[in-house]
């Protein structure tokens, strides 16, 4: 009971057809039967990305060389082949890293372009970029590789890149050499 002293379980409660006893149903025949046209999912965010990796290779360009087939390399254009090979070979200590595994591409680009200035006002010269070897993505392919490696060309301030070696990340990761901050 409520307050007023009224029953509040469903017995208590009018039925439907008690409150509006003029209405009458809608017979089953007059119906309409509308069939639901399945649509085909839109890849929205694959879509966007690659607009957007279109549009990074029709508004910059790379001044250097990149080196062709599975394992990545970068060496800027005027400096000695010796750099890269310094580089592949750990000659300078790799002083912090950014992991982008699981990111989209606008995420993990604007974590990049974060990082990498956070490493240039820090005055860092060699850091390590993980992409991943795209174990989990569709069809197994490394997503972010080839996006971060464009990525990289585009900025004047890396001098090269290359894979980091197998104990560093292989495949999955490259070894980044930072331009030398005059301060």
């Amino acid at each position: 009971m409520d307050t007023h002293g009224r029953g509040t379980g469903k017995r208590d409660q009018p039925s439907f057809h008690a409150l509006v006893p003029d209405v009458t149903p809608l017979k089953r025949a007059n119906r309409a039967i509308l069939e639901r046209r399945r649509t085909e999912p839109v890849p929205a965010q694959r879509l966007r990305d690659e607009q957007a990796v279109l549009r990074d290779s029709l508004t910059g360009h790379a001044d250097g060389t990149i080196e062709t087939g599975d394992e990545l390399s970068f060496l800027r254009k005027g400096l000695p082949s010796g750099t890269l090979r310094k580089l592949r070979r750990a000659h300078w200590v790799i002083q912090d890293e950014l992991d982008l595994h699981g990111l989209t591409s606008p995420e993990a680009r604007a974590l990049l372009v974060e990082f990498l200035n956070g490493c240039l006002r820090r005055g860092l010269r060699c850091v390590r970029v993980i992409h991943g070897k795209g174990l989990r993505s569709k069809n197994r392919e490394p997503v972010l590789k080839h996006k971060v490696a464009h990525w990289l060309m585009l900025r004047d301030e890396i001098l090269a890149f290359c894979q980091a070696r197998p104990t560093e990340g292989g495949s999955g990761a490259v070894v980044v050499l930072l331009r030398a901050v005059k301060r």
